[in-house]
């Protein structure tokens, strides 16, 4: 038996139950700060608001890349986690069925290094002509004090619009709706904290060393940039009519997909259905971490999930293949009764 010491999400310094507790005991507090134009509730993938005129609601998210930034450092690549940045938001939105408009970053750190700053702009921009985003503006600050040197953070705000008549809720998925899941690209933006304590502290691995069981150095895999399905999914809003979407980020499926589901209802997934990517099997094997944590923490392959109705499925599966969506495919279905059940 292996005496290796098991590793947890909660051991490398994130603890999900304390967030989730906090995020409801704070939910009180955020209500009462609404207006007439707020359109839904903290816990949403984006923050509804009506928009100017009586057809159009604005969204609006705010999200970080994270300790993925302690490894962009090390690798000493720093042009591709604006494009995390963005792409992420981008998704958030798209839950319910918001087009970005423009975008808002702040970047804080010790000293600035003008070509990291560089590099960090240049994938903000990247990402931000590619999902049709205009970068409006933005804070970056030095403060010595705050950030470890040669440390950095990135954040910002995203907003889009929607026509309140085609706003994505959840609330019309019903049970025996199927559920077509749209494939990650790594780690994406999650899950970093847990990831490092065991390929570099438990593994002893290197950034320049060959992950395991890839042709690829660990800086290239953990730094694969987190994909944006604007595009794809788009396609599938003009010609079907979805009930529900989510974004698989912190808390993976377990914790992502009931923020969109009605009351009553349940997401059953069907785990033979994909192929779960090398580097979470690594990460599962090596820190000996338990599976439904795996499943909790990190996507897990699974970047994307759109529900849609029985006789949409194959139709939705075909339009995201032809929309350079090549790995989608119906990795489960909705049932009666509440939260998540992954079959092995």
């Amino acid at each position: 038996m292996s005496k290796k010491k098991k590793s947890s999400y909660a051991a490398a310094g994130v603890d999900i139950d304390e967030m989730m507790s906090a995020l409801t005991s704070v939910k009180r507090m955020v209500k009462k700060t609404n207006t007439k134009g707020v359109l839904s509730d903290i816990g949403s993938f984006g923050g509804l608001f009506a928009a100017p005129g009586k057809d159009m609601a604005l969204v609006a998210s705010a999200d970080g890349v994270g300790t993925k930034l302690n490894v962009a450092v090390m690798a000493k690549k720093h042009d591709t986690v604006g494009q995390d940045l963005i792409n992420h938001c981008v998704n958030d939105i798209l839950v319910q069925g918001a087009r970005p408009l423009f975008f808002l970053d702040y970047l804080g750190t010790s000293k600035l290094k003008g070509k990291v700053f560089e590099d960090v702009i240049k994938g903000l921009c990247k990402a931000c002509k590619e999902n049709g985003c205009a970068l409006l503006g933005g804070e970056t600050a030095e403060m010595p004090g705050l950030y470890p040197k040669g440390e950095y953070d990135l954040v910002g705000t995203i907003v889009g619009v929607v026509e309140k008549k085609k706003i994505i809720t959840g609330k019309a998925i019903r049970p025996n709706d199927v559920i077509i899941g749209l494939p990650a690209t790594g780690l994406q933006t999650n899950g970093f904290s847990l990831a490092r304590k065991v390929i570099f502290d438990k593994m002893k691995l290197k950034i320049k060393s060959k992950f395991p069981g890839s042709k690829k150095t660990v800086a290239e895999v953990l730094l694969d940039t987190h994909k944006s399905f604007l595009h794809p999914v788009s396609a599938v809003m003009k010609k079907v009519n979805i009930r529900g979407m989510a974004h698989i980020t912190g808390g993976g499926l377990i914790d992502n997909v009931p923020r969109s589901l009605p009351k009553g209802t349940k997401a059953v997934f069907e785990a033979s259905a994909w192929t779960v990517p090398n580097v979470f099997k690594v990460i599962e094997k090596e820190g000996r971490v338990d599976h439904m944590e795996m499943f909790r923490v990190f996507n897990m392959g699974i970047g994307f999930v759109i529900v849609v109705r029985p006789k949409d499925a194959n139709a939705t599966v075909d339009i995201l293949h032809k929309n350079k969506c090549r790995g989608a495919r119906i990795i489960g279905h909705i049932e009666k009764g509440s939260g998540v059940k992954i079959l092995k």
